[in-house]
């Protein structure tokens, strides 16, 4: 009797640890699916972000060869020239004559920093921020005046000493992320004599609150100068800021005395040191390094002439300048041919030190041997384990901490340990995608690195609520690319779809996909959240667009340059406000119409001019002869049919 019992017993119980397995198996199975998710949407925005960063780059080919084909249309007043390539900021006065004309009304309640500023003005700043509270323009010019005037005279490179009783806390991109420097603050401890820091570049742009963010990190600098060190990074560049959104945030948030902002803000960008040197043994810089980077030349060139990296070295004449039409762009289209000589050697950077700056911020490690070229990013190289330890080795050094890379974990170790990403902020691309960290070191110590993520009420919830919500907000901009692209896609597709029934293979489709988009996606994998497939596994490749169209501002207007228009958005703006001398948002239609026969021959887009000139009339509303290029340009958008539903449910 009591063996049949124990014997039933023991049969329970090997259902019980046999049931236990399945659900365990069938969690880890659940969990894996999810994480492959997540990682997919990790895949698609870093994607789309480096495709954005290629087109950016590409921007300095074009300024290049806009400048070879134009010529300042008055000698007195070559515009264009002067803000594309001198280096020189001689409207920039003294501070008196900036900060001085600026009152600040009894009225104001935010908070009042006063100069030499103290531990007291960072605390005072943090309290206000918290409270979303603006400074006021008087006080940003001040802190950047300043700012400016303490940069003059420091070098190159920081180099900072740390011992086992005073370590060092280095910190990745912030992208104005605000909270996120709260939360280290608040982890940390705040910058002071005995708890310095190293602020890896990226401090703006795509967040919403960059100019908050980087006022924390002057003032701190201001207070504490020889223990918050600063360096450059690839978004510190007032050209990206046009793209990224810095430069909309900051005239949104000071419309009186925003330009003037920008203006400072964009010399003292220059004036950063592009480096940090720990203990003569750690290399701090925002990118990364190519097999013929020179520290020793890196330590020597005069970096306030490296105004943009989309401002490469370039050889124009001055004297060129004719009597041709007058305009406010201050340049017209000329016969082909290349200008020569050069007048403005000594304001620029010589290729070479051009080079060797892009290479820091911009590149990026891969476990491949050797270097090559970024071709995610269109700039800087991909640099090897090989590269890494030449560099190293050569001048003494035995590790490499850069930023630049936005990582699940908040960073990453690799060539051998000898190379550290750090990034810093979290819930970069979307909440929940990835977590930021900092790493503190001292002398003899091995990094330690802490990780952390702003919490909010969705982060409460469930990882699958979490991972679809991520999901969705990658494939939205996704289906946005590809309905840019329709035209160019369209026409892939049907050259596979030999017997015209609308259907292709999943292989034919994948194909296509990648070589119109060129985004090295796993387009087999993204197919079902992206396309109708039948059962025999035939996609529908018209299903391709669904649910998503750009939205017309001119019926009439083609659907080829609506894409081309709205694939070159970014570029065009940056292009328009560059041209803007006058900064009132406006260009004549003979500007316009100039700007686009280059812009079209340069990035070999094949549209008939007039259907551009076509639009452009339709666009200039009052028939004054110009057009607000940014209202030009928000016209075309796409349009989301989920969106459509909700807002006619709304209404």
């Amino acid at each position: 009797m009591g063996c049949s019992s124990s014997s039933t017993e023991n049969k329970k119980s090997e259902k019980v640890v046999k049931a236990a397995l399945v659900i365990q198996n069938w969690y880890r199975g659940y969990r894996a699916r999810l994480k492959a998710r997540q990682h997919y949407a990790l895949t698609i925005f870093q994607s789309i972000e480096y495709a954005d960063e290629q087109g950016q780059m590409q921007l300095s080919n074009f300024f290049t060869f806009m400048l070879e084909n134009f010529t300042p249309s008055r000698k007195e007043d070559p515009a264009l020239v002067s803000r594309l390539f001198e280096t020189t900021f001689q409207d920039i006065k003294d501070r008196r004559d900036y900060v001085g004309l600026i009152d600040v009304p009894d009225s104001y309640e935010g908070p009042r920093l006063e100069f030499p500023l103290t531990f007291t003005d960072i605390g005072q700043l943090l309290e206000a921020f918290k409270q979303q509270q603006i400074l006021h323009a008087h006080y940003v010019l001040g802190v950047l005046f300043e700012t400016r005037k303490l940069l003059k005279q420091m070098p190159n490179f920081t180099h900072v000493k740390t011992s086992p009783s005073k370590e060092i806390t280095v910190c990745g991109d912030l992208h104005g992320k605000l909270d996120d420097l709260f939360l280290i603050f608040y982890k940390n401890g705040l910058p002071s004599g005995n708890n310095p820091y190293v602020f890896n570049g990226d401090f703006v742009d795509r967040g919403s609150n960059s100019i908050e963010v980087l006022m924390i990190l002057l003032v701190s600098f201001l207070v504490y100068p020889n223990d918050l060190h600063l360096n450059r990074g690839n978004h510190e560049d007032f050209m990206m800021n046009m793209r990224y959104g810095f430069t909309r945030e900051i005239l949104n948030k000071y419309k009186l005395h925003g330009k003037k902002i920008l203006q400072i803000l964009e010399e003292v960008y220059t004036l950063l040191p592009i480096g940090t040197i720990i203990d003569n043994e750690i290399l701090v810089i925002h990118g990364g390094i190519s097999e013929s980077t020179d520290l020793n030349l890196l330590h020597r060139l005069e970096r306030s002439k490296m105004r943009s990296v989309l401002m490469p070295p370039v050889s124009i004449n001055k004297d060129n300048a004719t009597d041709l039409k007058k305009s406010k762009m201050g340049i017209t289209l000329t016969a082909p041919g290349r200008v020569r000589s050069s007048d403005l050697s000594s304001e620029q950077l010589s290729k070479h030190e051009w080079e060797q700056i892009v290479d820091i911020l911009w590149s990026d490690p891969r476990g491949r041997k050797g270097c090559y070229p970024n071709t995610s990013r269109g700039g800087g190289c991909y640099f090897g384990p090989d590269v890494t330890s030449k560099v190293l080795n050569k001048y003494q050094l035995k590790m490499l901490i850069r930023s630049h890379e936005c990582k699940h974990d908040g960073y990453e170790i690799c060539h051998d340990g000898k190379v550290i990403t750090i990034f810093s902020a979290s819930n970069y691309y979307e909440e929940g995608s990835n977590r930021g960290a900092y790493i503190r070191l001292g002398c003899g110590m091995n990094p330690r690195f802490f990780q952390y993520r702003v919490t909010s009420s969705t982060c409460m919830s469930p990882l699958h609520h979490r991972v679809h919500a991520m999901e969705n907000s990658a494939i939205r901009i996704l289906k946005e690319r590809i309905i840019s692209r329709k035209t160019d896609l369209m026409h892939a597709f049907q050259l596979r779809d030999h017997s015209r029934s609308g259907k292709i293979s999943i292989a034919q489709w994948a194909f296509s996909m990648e070589s119109i988009l060129g985004l090295n996606l796993p387009w087999r994998s993204l197919s079902s959240r992206l396309v109708n497939i039948d059962k025999s596994g035939n996609v529908d490749y018209m299903s391709s667009f669904q649910d998503v169209h750009i939205e017309k501002p001119v019926k009439e207007v083609h659907s080829t340059l609506i894409e081309t228009l709205y694939r070159y958005r970014s570029d065009l703006q940056i292009i328009f406000n560059v041209i803007d001398s006058d900064h009132s948002g406006m260009i004549s239609m003979e500007e316009f119409r100039t700007m686009w026969k280059l812009f079209r021959t340069h990035y070999s887009v094949d549209i008939d001019d007039s259907q551009v000139d076509a639009l452009a009339n339709t666009m200039d509303l009052n028939k004054d002869g110009s057009i607000d290029f940014n209202e030009f340009l928000k016209a075309f958008y796409v349009v989301h049919k989920y969106e459509k539903l909700s807002t006619s449910e709304a209404s």
